[in-house]
């Protein structure tokens, strides 16, 4: 019986930690407001793709983020294959990085800040690398500006990986 209350209990919590992040983050996809420059969208069902790497970004953005893909990303992934084939979709979660209350020396998600998306379509984005890209805050897309230091940023420090800074996590 304390199994199944156990079991209720851990249940409804994981539902409403989803929820939570997933307001922080504007839902779990399909909104209709594209990304500035390159049209993207967040993707309906993002938040269930598996994980490709987790990462920790210093100051100024002080930020845990986790990658995830989608199938046709994994699957390139895996393989190795490069350039990544049409379709792959990256999406990138942000957090602030805070100290955990309980444990000083563990770093924990604080609030979030913005989740990322680039999408492969080399005929589309021909211009950037084959690579769309949409930065959203809050569900909403962020502003032009933002969205003109993408391709530059990817173009400047990993060309030679397909335009992607994230590698599989072993």
């Amino acid at each position: 019986m304390k199994r199944l209350h156990l079991a209720a209990l851990i249940a409804a919590t994981a539902a409403v930690v989803a929820t939570a992040t997933g307001a922080a983050f504007g839902g779990p996809g399909g909104t209709s407001e594209p990304s500035p420059i390159y049209g993207v969208t967040i993707p309906d069902g993002y938040r269930q793709w598996e994980l490709i790497a987790p990462a920790q970004e210093a100051d100024p953005l002080n930020e845990l983020r986790v990658v995830l893909g989608n199938q046709v990303a994994l699957k390139a992934y895996r393989d190795g294959t490069l350039p990544f084939p049409d379709g792959t979709v990256l999406a990138k979660l942000a957090w602030k990085h805070v100290q955990s209350p309980e444990f000083k020396t563990a770093s924990i998600p604080g609030a979030a800040t913005t989740v990322q998306f680039m999408v492969k379509d080399s005929k589309k984005y021909a211009a950037t690398g084959g690579w769309g890209f949409g930065r959203f805050i809050n569900g909403k897309p962020a502003d032009q500006a933002q969205h003109e230091t993408c391709f530059a940023c990817h173009q400047a420090l990993v060309k030679n990986h397909d335009y992607v800074f994230t590698r599989l996590a072993p």
